[in-house]
């Protein structure tokens, strides 16, 4: 990074307002093996951008670059903290008080472990600590992790001991805590499929719905030509029995299931819904379920699929 570039913003002029929100900055570290790529991973599936391994000293220069581009994009930045420098705590300070100077909301989630569950794990993956060497064995290691990492824990808003966790649960504890920063929103993301059976089934499917029991406008020639994007499609599909009973049992059932999909830890989650040609029928049931589900908070995206060729 060129620090003669003029097209840089100053660090201290970084102040990046969205559209309803503040700019956000994680800072995730801890120690090594307590789950950081995790939570990273958790951060990017909730519209982080993310970087791991970051020095400490790129901090700044990564904001000004950052606020370079269009951060609209995403939520904020997530940075997994390195602290393989020798000066990590006398840089850190620094950095913390340019941070308190500028306008950004900064988070800082710490996580640890026990050091048996710390040594367990490295045993598992069979990979060495990053302080490891000839003369300084894996429990020292840890030690002297705790050493260095002692300031920025002492910053941290959430500290998160993941002793004995799995990764669904840190994701879980994630969502929960971050839920209070006013920063949260449902990291479920809901992907739904209008498609035509003749055309194939989507593959990437999680759940596929069968309408084919429904009223048919293909066959009335006044309505084959429209789609299930127009009002009359869908008053004709979905304005009368069986179309009503369907959404509203189809809705239920939704609202009672993925709310536990959620708790296991999910992320994603694909509904196709599928008629014969993919252009009147699944069309007006997903543009529906859309609606609906954006109301409950979700994130939904919508992909008609065959909505040209049925």
């Amino acid at each position: 990074m060129d620090p003669d570039n003029q097209d840089l913003k100053p660090f201290n002029d970084f102040n990046y307002q969205g559209d309803d929100r503040s700019f956000s900055l994680i800072i995730i570290t801890g120690l090594s093996g307590a789950g950081k790529s995790t939570a990273l991973n958790v951060f990017e599936d909730l519209g982080f951008f993310t970087i791991d391994g970051l020095p400490v000293t790129l901090v700044p220069p990564v904001l000004s670059l950052f606020s370079r581009e269009n951060p609209r994009n995403y939520r904020g930045l997530a940075l997994g903290m390195d602290l393989r420098q020798s000066d990590f705590a006398t840089e850190w300070k620094k950095v913390r008080q340019e941070l308190s100077k500028a306008s950004i909301h900064l988070q800082i989630i710490f996580l640890e472990a026990s050091e048996n569950a710390l040594i367990l794990r490295y045993a598992t993956t069979r990979r060495p600590h990053p302080l490891e060497s000839l003369d300084l064995g894996l429990e020292q290691a840890l030690e002297k992790e705790k050493e260095i990492l002692a300031t920025i824990r002492s910053d941290a808003h959430m500290v998160i001991d993941t002793s004995g966790f799995s990764i669904h649960d840190l994701r879980r504890v994630i969502q929960e805590k971050w839920e209070y920063s006013g920063q949260y929103f449902s990291g479920m993301r809901i992907h739904l499929i209008s498609f035509g059976f003749k055309y194939g089934v989507p593959s990437e499917a999680d759940m596929i719905f069968d309408l084919r029991f429904l009223p048919n406008p293909f066959f009335d020639p006044d309505l084959r030509h429209m789609s299930g994007k127009d009002q009359t499609i869908v008053n004709y599909v979905l304005n009368r029995n069986p179309g009503i009973d369907y959404i509203i049992r189809t809705r239920d059932y939704l609202a009672f299931l993925i709310p536990l999909i959620v708790e296991e830890g999910r992320y994603r989650l694909t509904m196709a819904f599928g008629c014969t040609g993919g252009r009147h029928r699944s069309v007006a049931v997903v543009e529906n379920m859309a609606d609906f589900l954006k109301d409950k908070g979700y994130l939904v995206s919508i992909e008609h699929r065959h909505f040209n060729l049925g």
